[in-house]
């Protein structure tokens, strides 16, 4: 409905909702509040009439998802009666309702997780002086207990955890923790990069594991995820996110001489990057030297070499959180628990 309705209007269109919700809009189809018979009531006790705007009495920072997974989850985690789906511009896609919050159980895929957390987190400076990285809150729980949790909707309950920087603070927050998450820990004695402590888990896996840094979620399917990797019979499967970069400059490109061959304006970019989630073989493991420094796309490159297959399984923009430096922090907070 759109925002400059009158209150009296809105009062008739939420009589004849299933759901008792309005969520309006600008003239041109962006969110811009959440309106329920409460918010009316308010609205009238305050001194309101019913002929002021439905804009005057909506609520101005409804919570709101960016695909129909992570609609269902804000669902279930605020328990809320319908979570709009918004496009990258913020218009309305689509509605989810709480009728479907279990409509489709997950999977129980029971597959182990690694999660690589002993880096020192310098871009999160100076929260990371204090709290190592997989600690740092993200609304009512660190990060690392989000990834945990989530994997835990999918019967991967088996985590291995991968320390260095401030590894004890790490054990003690989850030794701790009444969710009783089965960790078993591995202590880098010095920085391994991002894929050098794997070779501390030789011999500990024999089936596919799941893989992830510890600063992100992704909001996808993680049984189509796994059904992808064993269809191609990939080593590693990389989870990437689909990226879309406008250059705000007029863009000219030149040749011999000076001479202008081409111009564009505001050129936009379309690419994938590489969001820090994978499924992995354990014969992967084999491959890494004892205390070899290297980093993770640097071991799927060695794969790659050998002649083993590796994938790339992709993602949409918005289901890729990523609280790697500080001004995303806060972006993934909102995402998570809606604007305050």
């Amino acid at each position: 409905m759109l925002e400059t309705e009158s209150l009296r209007t809105a009062l008739a269109h939420l009589n004849q909702a299933a759901k008792k919700v309005l969520f309006l809009t600008d003239a041109a189809g962006h969110l811009t509040a959440a309106l329920t018979d409460g918010d009316v009531r308010r609205c009238l006790l305050s001194g309101g009439t019913l002929e002021d705007s439905a804009a005057n009495a909506g609520n101005r920072h409804p919570i709101a998802a960016r695909s129909r997974e992570e609609a269902i989850r804000l669902l279930a985690q605020h328990g809320c009666i319908a979570v709009p789906v918004l496009d990258g511009a913020g218009r309305i896609m689509d509605i989810v309702l709480e009728d479907e919050r279990q409509a489709e159980p997950h999977a129980a895929l029971g597959l182990p997780v690694v999660i690589m957390a002993g880096g020192k987190g310098t871009r999160l400076e100076p929260y990371t002086k204090i709290l190592p990285k997989p600690l740092i809150p993200v609304g009512d729980l660190p990060i690392m207990e989000h990834i945990m949790r989530q994997f835990r909707q999918y019967g991967c309950t088996e985590f291995h955890g991968i320390v260095n920087y401030k590894k004890q603070l790490i054990k003690a927050y989850f030794s701790e923790n009444e969710e009783h998450f089965d960790t078993i820990w591995y202590d880098e004695d010095k920085p391994l990069g991002t894929g050098g402590g794997l070779s501390l888990l030789k011999g500990k896996l024999s089936e596919t594991f799941f893989l992830t840094n510890c600063d992100l979620l992704i909001f996808t399917d993680y049984e189509k995820l796994l059904r992808f990797h064993r269809e191609n019979g990939s080593a590693v499967t990389m989870v990437c996110a689909e990226k879309r970069v406008t250059i705000p400059y007029g863009v000219v490109e030149t040749g011999e001489g000076g001479v202008i061959t081409a111009m564009r304006e505001k050129p936009a970019f379309q690419f994938l990057t590489n969001t820090g989630l994978y499924l992995v073989e354990p014969e992967v493991l084999e491959d890494i030297g004892e205390d070899e420094v290297i980093g993770f796309p640097d071991i799927i490159e060695r794969q790659r070499r050998k002649g083993r297959r590796v994938s790339a399984y992709t993602v949409g923009e918005a289901d890729w959180l990523d609280m790697g430096q500080l001004d995303e922090l806060e972006k993934m907070r909102e995402r998570l628990y809606g604007k305050p």
